[in-house]
């Protein structure tokens, strides 16, 4: 398939992505290239991760290994570095973002069987303080992911309305979530449940939140992709804000802040 061909077939998302703030594309990744990125995530876990920083891994329980909950700053490595040029991606992007685009560092969420941390309705750009507001995360699924187990949840067309206010959380990872978040929020909501290789992709002012994993046996793990417009700035005032706040949540909880830039989303 010519990278042409490849656009195109990304094309037909444009107006759903446009109107809904998300879309769901079946089968992103398949095969040798996705049990490859398994393999190197396993391998990143094992090794790199005990290495880390504070901000580079985070626990539900740091002295429980098996709690891992989400991991950042993953260029470190050559392997996830190189995903910055990931051509499936970036082509995805263009076809959505309707402009040439950056990949930024990849990251990986997991909410483990029996941990119930929920995420908190939250909008990516509260983090990313971008304007203007073009960029979009994919999201890609590498359990089957539904209710149970703590699957994405979006208020559809949320992105059209701009940032709603924000303020400090308690669960490490997101640490701004929406303050008037309600029922009526709830009543737009798309449930998103995924099978491996499947890959949501969503606009940075969306409004979405998962519920915890009620599983007893079943992890929710993803591996995830900002990719910025080229005609995204950021706005360096509110990203300080953001900054310190992020950093006072670190603090609160006895962790270095370390490395934060802004990076947290799901």
């Amino acid at each position: 398939m010519t990278e042409h061909e490849v656009a195109t077939e990304f094309d037909q998302y444009k107006a759903g992505f446009d109107r809904d703030g998300f879309v769901v594309i079946p089968q992103f990744m398949i095969g040798n290239e996705f049990t490859e990125l398994q393999e190197n995530l396993d391998r990143y876990i094992c090794d790199i991760v005990p290495t880390l920083p504070d901000s580079g891994a985070f626990y539900e329980d740091r002295n429980r290994p098996e709690t891992l909950k989400q991991m950042q700053h993953m260029g470190c490595d050559p392997f996830f570095s190189a995903y910055r040029t990931h051509t499936r991606s970036l082509n995805l992007a263009h076809a959505l973002l309707g402009e040439e685009a950056e990949v930024k560092e990849p990251e990986w969420f997991n909410k483990p069987p029996n941990t119930h941390h929920p995420t908190p309705p939250h909008q990516d750009n509260y983090y990313f303080n971008l304007n203007p507001p073009n960029a979009i995360t994919i999201w890609l699924a590498l359990d089957a992911i539904d209710e149970e187990n703590g699957c994405l949840r979006y208020v559809r067309g949320a992105h059209k309305r701009g940032l709603r206010p924000h303020a400090r959380t308690d669960v490490l990872g997101f640490s701004q979530g929406i303050t008037d978040f309600g029922p009526a929020d709830q009543e737009q909501e798309s449930v998103i449940r995924l099978q491996p290789g499947d890959c949501a992709v969503h606009h940075c002012e969306i409004i979405h939140r998962a519920d915890p994993n009620r599983s007893t046996c079943r992890s929710r793990r993803a591996f995830a992709m900002v990719v910025y417009g080229k005609s995204c700035r950021l706005d360096k005032d509110a990203h300080n804000r953001y900054l310190e706040s992020a950093r006072g949540q670190h603090a609160s909880k006895g962790l270095d802040p370390g490395k934060i830039q802004g990076i947290e989303f799901e």
